[in-house]
């Protein structure tokens, strides 16, 4: 298992995966809202998506655990 992490501090915009997805390498997870611009954040390898500890409109911090992937 994978925890995908926050880049930065910042708002959840939008979250474009829900828990039991199946995703590929790279592929656009959550987009971050921070400094007035758009983070992506992507998968870091292949795998499902088992939890999502945001929703959109959280206020998050750098490093938080966004969502959990089972590789």
């Amino acid at each position: 298992m994978s925890d995908i992490l926050a880049p930065m501090s910042g708002n959840i915009w939008k979250i474009i995966v829900k828990e039991g997805d199946l995703v590929k390498a790279d592929d656009e997870l959550i987009i971050m809202e921070a400094m007035k611009m758009e983070i992506p954040v992507a998968a870091p390898s292949d795998g499902t998506i088992k939890t999502l500890n945001v929703k959109e409109g959280d206020a998050v911090e750098a490093d938080a655990v966004l969502a959990i992937l089972d590789e």
